[in-house]
């Protein structure tokens, strides 16, 4: 068996997604996802112009090969635009594996250590009590976990909060990246109030979550995670930028609250430090920018032996392709710990049909050889690329946030 054909798919029902299809020779073919927010047709052009004629010829079969061919033999390691296109290859090639054998991917993986995959959903109010009201219908959907944010009284817009309640958070909002105005303090003084006012009304059954969204300095997020431990977060996300992977040591030495870091990784050697030194409790990174399954596997595994768990980032810009992948190495994976969701739009659903589904909290696994999901190209031609940016913070002087 050899690949006779690759090529991408660009499209854009609801958000920006790159999809690589992989053909055989003998007419097989797999999917996987190489949607980059902000940057998607940089790895489009690393796939088509430096990948995709690489591949011509190669058996699909040998993955392992494969995925150290393409990290190995580009000199240029690592790096969000390469460990996409490399995940999306090796996503459709597990694709095609398990295709082959017969199987959903979960059995090829190693079979299932769970049943279901518990995912938690996002609540975001412009206030505390529009928070809660949120988090409201979520546990009504069901949801066992909930992300808690809400805007902050004299920031007008917040990275991470719908701009209007009961709509569904939109990061990419602009076609350039907007500026929006951030204060620390306001911030560090406000969260403490909302995860008061969460336990005072959902008690202490319901999983709560909050993500930081990298804007803070180690010796402030230390201070936020201090003043959160009495509402016993599930984990306290992105709370520092993870360059200076050392800045968790000095959090870790002033709260017990549990810490979450990884959706900007690209590789092991981004989180190395932070699993061995247990400075975290979850790791974040993705399938689609972590060098797909075979790279995914082996971070998953050392963090095994360090107590980490998966916590998979699971945001609407990365397509049913990643989500359905990570549903099945949820379902294998031993040290599982949570999976993000964020629900795509019904267009978006229907340009990739699937057989997950979400049932009382969990997502539930799909039994269709492969990954489970598919591409309707056809419809995928009427959603053309639009060019969106996620935003950038300024200080309330005008400083670019920046650390």
């Amino acid at each position: 068996m050899k690949i006779e054909q690759a090529y991408t798919i660009v499209t854009s029902p609801g958000r920006n997604f790159v999809t690589l299809k992989i053909v055989t020779d003998q007419g097989e073919y797999g999917i996987g996802d190489a949607t980059l927010n902000g940057r998607e047709m940089a790895v489009v052009a690393y796939l088509e112009e430096h990948v995709i004629p690489t591949l011509i010829g190669r058996d699909p079969q040998r993955i392992e090969d494969i995925w150290h061919y393409l990290y190995r033999g580009a000199y240029w390691r690592r790096g969000p635009v390469t460990m996409s296109a490399i995940a999306a290859v090796d996503m459709a090639l597990w694709d095609i594996k398990a295709k082959l054998a017969g199987m959903p991917l979960y059995q090829l993986l190693g079979g299932k250590s769970r049943d279901r995959v518990m995912v938690y959903g996002h609540a975001t109010g412009r206030d505390i009590e529009a928070c809660l009201e949120e988090v409201a219908r979520h546990v009504d959907e069901g949801y066992k976990a909930v992300r808690v944010q809400a805007g902050v009284p004299g920031i007008a817009s917040i990275y991470g909060v719908a701009k209007k309640d009961g709509e569904p958070y939109e990061p990419a909002d602009s076609d350039l990246p907007a500026e929006h105005v951030w204060s620390t303090s306001k911030y560090l003084n406000h969260v403490p109030k909302l995860f008061a006012a969460v336990r005072e009304r959902f008690g202490e059954d319901l999983h709560v979550l909050h993500d930081v969204h990298h804007r803070l300095t180690p010796i402030e997020a230390a201070r936020l995670g201090k003043e959160v431990e009495p509402y016993h977060l599930f984990w306290l996300e992105d709370c520092v930028p993870a360059e200076n992977q050392e800045a968790f040591g000095l959090i870790r030495q002033h709260t017990t609250t549990p810490l979450a870091v990884g959706e900007v990784f690209n590789s092991l050697y981004d989180a190395k430090a932070l699993i061995e030194n247990q400075w975290i409790d979850y790791i974040r990174a993705t399938l689609t920018h972590a060098g797909g399954i075979t790279h995914m596997r082996r971070i998953a595994d050392l963090a095994g032996l360090y107590h980490v768990r998966t916590g998979f980032h699971g945001p609407t810009d990365l397509s049913p392709v990643c989500l359905g992948s990570a549903i099945h190495f949820d379902t294998w994976v031993p040290n599982f710990g949570i999976q993000e969701y964020m629900p795509h739009t019904s267009a978006t659903d229907q340009v990739f049909p699937h057989d997950y589904r979400f049932e009382d909290g969990h997502f539930i696994v799909g039994e269709t050889p492969g990954h489970g999901v598919d591409i309707d190209e056809t419809l995928a031609k009427q959603y053309p690329y639009k060019r969106a940016s996620l935003p950038v913070n300024r200080l309330e002087d005008g400083t670019l946030w920046h650390w």
